[in-house]
């Protein structure tokens, strides 16, 4: 693999991070997953939209436009022969030594990261979901970003294990359903849509704001809110949400099937995106 490091394109053994880094010392980054269709970036301008309103909060110099971040990323995957890809971008804090840091962040680092990525299976397999032991925590700051801050998220995955078909349910510390160890959490009740609102503390994936689109776009009712676990537990059809696996049907919850895996619902949903994942390339 070649890793893309401050404006030079490395082996991985050579893709290294100072011990100065406030992204290592202290989780000052933000990162963005981003699946490329055939070299082309899906959903590019709101994955940047994200991170560039992230890095104004944390105070990250804009360093890098739009324009100058697509074309390493171009370099990058045209380095690596590939096409259809995962792309990983992510911005540090930079080389700001020991002790917290008051002000902007001037000199931010970037890294970019790509590896290959097997084709959607139609349908998709399905996933069990299990719950967390422990809630989702709040945010540290007034919003959630997509930051190196991951510890939930790594000791979630720590405890579900490395099998692929599982994903984690973290609910909040009232009960509240609130996202997938690396997922937004869909459910259709009725021929109506449900997933649960921002006030969870969630990270409003950008696949989840296409969804909800897509199924407002379909005639769909969507309702965002605060649910118990057991109207997960009694849905018609239940599908998990990222930029890479796009969307993926449900087959248990905890110890209880759910009646209709990859539903007419959720069916027609993940058509209506591939679509739309077609007409963007």
């Amino acid at each position: 693999m070649w890793v893309f490091v401050n404006d030079n394109i490395v082996p991985v053994e050579q893709a290294v991070v100072s011990a100065m880094d406030h992204g290592f010392l202290y989780g000052i980054g933000l990162f963005e997953s981003v699946r490329i269709y055939q070299g082309k970036p899906c959903f590019w301008d709101e994955h940047m939209l994200r991170l560039e309103q992230g890095m104004t909060a944390l105070r990250i110099r804009h360093k890098w436009d739009r324009s100058e971040i697509y074309r390493a990323v171009q370099a990058t995957l045209k380095k690596n022969k590939l096409e259809d890809a995962y792309v990983r971008i992510s911005i540090t804090g930079g080389e700001e030594g020991v002790g917290l840091h008051s002000g902007v962040y001037e000199q931010p680092s970037l890294y970019i990261f790509i590896k290959s990525v097997t084709p959607i299976e139609q349908p998709p397999i399905a996933k069990r979901l299990k719950v967390i032991s422990f809630p989702r925590q709040t945010q540290e700051g007034n919003q959630r970003f997509k930051s190196h801050n991951y510890l939930n998220c790594a000791l979630g995955k720590q405890e579900i294990g490395e099998a692929a078909d599982i994903e984690g349910l973290f609910l909040t510390k009232e009960g509240h359903i609130c996202e997938g160890v690396v997922s937004n959490v869909f459910w259709v009740k009725d021929n109506k849509v449900y997933t649960p609102s921002v006030d969870t503390n969630l990270l409003a994936g950008i696949t989840r704001d296409a969804v909800i689109t897509i199924a407002h776009a379909g005639g769909l009712n969507v309702e965002e809110g605060l649910y118990p676990l057991e109207d997960l537990l009694t849905a018609d059809e239940v599908f998990v949400t990222n930029s890479i696996q796009e969307l993926v049907p449900v087959s248990i919850v905890e110890n209880i099937e759910i009646p209709y895996v990859y539903g007419k619902v959720t069916r027609k949903l993940h058509e209506a995106y591939r679509r739309l994942v077609e007409l963007s390339n």
